[in-house]
């Protein structure tokens, strides 16, 4: 859970960054933040004895949790406004515990439960009322986006084990698959008088983006993925949120709605502390029900 903490500190910095390199265009900070996580983690890279089909399928969860998410949530700014596109991404709670069902072929209540109470409370951070109507497409692209992230997560959750190799062998089969997606997008319309105007500070910020916050945040968010349960992944999907709400007034000095930021941050903690206590007793009555019967 610890790894998930600081990524979720890491991601809360990075909202306002974003917005400091936001002119070079989307595509282009895309393709750049994909290609630096990647040339970070190739060196560590251990490819032998997984196979080729091993080695397309990470590369394919990468494709699909980074490069295709990334894709369809900028497509999206061209149905909805920065707000909304925040409010429209606390559902990757519900997706992350949905997928997974999915996969196991059973129905958690509890994890459900925990994921729609931080659901809940991030949209008491963030919700703020939509302006205006029409929204569905850009809704449904968003979710788009959502789901591929979420189902991301729950793959590679599922395909490490056995292959015995260490979080950091594996990354950077994952950040060349969304590199190569990134890239394919950003290509054909890249302006690059943009690019060569870049000042240095963007520079460093993109590459803050590309080591830290992709590079760094994504390869501890997936090894902390697969080391804690599914109710409390589901909960720190939606925790950088309020951070970022909590940063932007912090360190960019934006306006805050205390009141609103303190509720929801508690129902969210709320959500975690119910998933920890109600985990603890499950495991209780499983290690009760294990204890070979006494005999006189």
């Amino acid at each position: 859970m610890s790894l998930l903490l600081i990524v979720s500190l890491l991601w809360a910095l990075s909202f306002g960054l974003t917005a400091q390199v936001a002119g070079l265009g989307a595509p282009f900070v895309t393709a750049a933040r994909t290609v630096l996580a990647a040339l970070v983690f190739l060196p560590f890279l251990r490819p032998r004895g997984l196979g080729w089909q091993r080695c397309l399928v990470f590369a394919g969860i990468g494709a699909l949790q980074f490069g295709l998410m990334y894709l369809l949530y900028i497509a999206s700014f061209r149905w909805l406004r920065a707000s909304e596109v925040a409010l429209f991404t606390i559902f990757t709670p519900l997706f992350v515990t949905l997928v997974d069902d999915l996969l196991e072929r059973h129905f958690s209540w509890r994890f459900l439960g925990v994921a729609a109470l931080a659901v809940l409370g991030t949209g008491i951070c963030v919700w703020t009322g939509l302006g205006r109507r029409g929204l569905l497409l850009g809704f449904l692209v968003m979710q788009a986006a959502n789901l591929c992230f979420a189902l991301g997560q729950v793959l590679y959750r599922r395909a490490v084990p056995g292959t015995g190799k260490r979080d950091r062998e594996l990354m950077g089969l994952l950040y060349l698959g969304a590199a190569l997606v990134a890239v394919a997008m950003a290509l054909p319309g890249l302006q690059w008088e943009r690019v060569l105007a870049m000042s240095p500070c963007q520079g460093l910020v993109l590459l803050y983006l590309g080591v830290v916050a992709s590079g760094l945040g994504f390869f501890l968010f997936n090894a902390g993925a697969r080391r804690t349960d599914i109710g409390t992944l589901a909960i720190f999907n939606n925790l950088k949120i309020p951070l970022a709400i909590l940063a932007s007034g912090l360190v960019f000095h934006e306006t805050l709605d205390w009141p609103r930021l303190a509720l929801g941050g508690a129902v969210i903690g709320a959500a975690l502390v119910l998933n920890r206590v109600r985990g603890g007793e499950l495991e209780k009555n499983h290690r009760q029900d294990a204890k070979p019967p006494r005999t006189e």
